[in-house]
């Protein structure tokens, strides 16, 4: 699929940082700069393989992180700032009947054509505002996530944050994530359990557009 940027989108980064330069203890696996995603292919506009946050939220999830570093734990990332091209690929394979060789691993219990309407996909996305975030908890003492139930991207209502039908340990991980994250400023998806958005985001109506890239933040 081509990559093509979307005219009229915001393309100013100097409100943006490199997550981990604030919070440099994170771990970093942003699943649309591989092949491990839903679709099956990288994604539109995620050039190298970073998290891009506002500065606002970056601050704010450093708190959130110090707080978590002292119960063992640290973030891990699967996604941050995502171009308004990415959501555009999105909705483009959205529309592709043909393309289903993901559907095992990330949707299959659903059709493709209902990812949106059930809220899985946006077809406008927070990401591309700057302050929503993917993420998990990494146990310290384990050396792997915390069971949190389902895995990332599972379209499907076990990804629901306060869906009971998994063990209380896995819903207690997902409680442990979630309370920390509303303490520090962040609001819930009630379709994710890995889903977070500053609540005071900076950008509320804007949507960007340019490439997840280190490179790109130092022109």
């Amino acid at each position: 699929m081509k990559k093509e940027y979307i005219t009229g989108a915001a393309t100013d980064p100097s409100g943006f940082v490199l997550l981990a330069d604030f919070v440099p203890h994170i771990i970093q696996e942003i699943r649309y700069y591989t092949t491990f995603n839903f679709i099956g292919e990288r994604i539109d506009g995620y050039e190298e393989p970073c998290a891009l946050f506002t500065k606002e939220a970056a601050r704010a999830l450093k708190n959130v992180a110090n707080e978590l570093i002292v119960q063992g734990y640290r973030l891990k990332v699967f996604d941050a700032y995502r171009p308004a091209c990415a959501v555009k690929h999105f909705v483009l394979w959205g529309i592709e009947d043909q393309d289903i060789r993901m559907k095992q691993y990330f949707y299959p219990d659903l059709e493709k054509q209902s990812l949106f309407s059930d809220g899985y996909i946006a077809k406008k996305s927070s990401h591309s505002r700057g302050s929503a975030i993917d993420l998990t908890l990494f146990d310290m003492k384990t050396g792997r996530e915390l069971d949190m139930g389902g895995p990332f991207d599972l379209f499907s209502v076990v990804s629901h944050p306060d869906y009971r039908g998994i063990t209380d340990e896995q819903y207690d991980n997902r409680m442990t994530l979630q309370k920390a994250m509303v303490r520090g400023g962040f609001e819930p998806y009630e379709c994710e359990w890995w889903h977070f958005r500053l609540s005071d985001e900076p950008y509320p109506d804007t949507y960007f557009e340019f490439p997840v890239s280190s490179e790109y933040l130092r022109r």
